[in-house]
């Protein structure tokens, strides 16, 4: 049976490199030799373990090391929050990390559901890699795909989406909404365009980010009344204007404008409505009024 390390794969690495660096396949003797410091016990400093005598050998091979195991129906999502909280030792928390520490009520727990239901998804896509959902990057993408559905276009600001975040504690008005426009949006991007976003342009956050608030444009509008109602259905040429647009980003055959606007791929006000310009109408969507 094969078991995942979730958290400590540095230490157990090396324990192996130190007893028997022949059981590690990449042992690299520049960046894995080990002996043991004087600082930390003269007895053992500098020797190597085949240098031990049998009774400290004993010792460490008896030791016993505490883990936790989880069940095999463990979630890839919960792993990842999980390992994101193991793991913050000597990592400054980002501002995601603080929300989600300081907020509790509704607008955070929205924010997080859908990042668990959309988890496998935005993998899949490679928007965020492992190491960006460990830090909650995708749970701050999806604050602002909310605010963005309520609020319309703004710049990205993280004091404005800290006031979101406390405004919205106590009671989120248009969640069921907003939830359910966030999912169809989502599903449509799947079915039509999910298979090529691997290699694409729109891999990286602030495209993608673009990308979602054209669908929704077509598909709802940008702004609209927050009322129950049918998304319009993204055109059948939607996939292939997908992949022709994004080989123009990366062979950089853009105006000068929007070139700018992808490469650099901030997120303040004026090159998030540059990018949205030209993409509803490049990828031939047409604003729901």
């Amino acid at each position: 049976m094969k078991m995942e390390v979730v958290d400590g794969q540095q230490r157990l690495r090396t324990l192996l490199a130190y007893i028997d660096h022949a059981s590690l396949p990449t042992y690299d003797a520049a960046n894995d030799s080990f002996t043991v410091k004087r600082i930390h016990n003269a007895e053992l400093s500098g020797k190597l373990f085949k240098n031990l005598d049998a009774d400290q050998k004993h010792q460490i091979l008896g030791y016993q090391i505490s883990t936790h195991v989880f069940p095999a129906t463990t979630s890839d999502g919960m792993v990842f929050r999980m390992f994101a909280r193991l793991n913050s030792t000597g990592l400054s928390l980002n501002k995601q990390e603080i929300r989600n520490a300081e907020y509790h009520g509704a607008f955070k727990s929205l924010v997080y559901q859908l990042s668990f239901e959309w988890f496998d998804a935005f993998r899949s896509w490679g928007v965020y890699k492992n190491q960006a959902i460990s830090r909650m990057d995708e749970a701050e993408a999806i604050s602002e795909f909310l605010m963005l559905m309520k609020d319309g276009m703004k710049g990205k600001s993280q004091p404005r989406i800290d006031k979101f975040y406390e405004a919205n504690d106590e009671k989120f008005d248009d969640e069921a909404i907003l939830r359910s426009r966030f999912q169809s949006v989502l599903s449509a991007m799947d079915t039509t365009v999910g298979p090529k976003m691997e290699g694409s342009a729109f891999q990286r956050p602030a495209l993608f980010f673009s990308l979602f608030g054209v669908l929704y444009s077509h598909m709802y509008g940008l702004p609209s009344r927050l009322v129950r109602k049918r998304g319009r259905p993204l055109p059948s040429s939607l996939a292939a204007d997908f992949e022709r647009t994004s080989k123009q980003i990366i062979d950089k055959k853009l105006t000068k404008e929007m070139q700018d606007a992808a490469d650099k791929a901030t997120a303040d006000k004026a090159r998030r409505e540059v990018r949205h310009k030209f993409l509803i109408r490049s990828l031939r969507l047409e604003p729901n009024h």
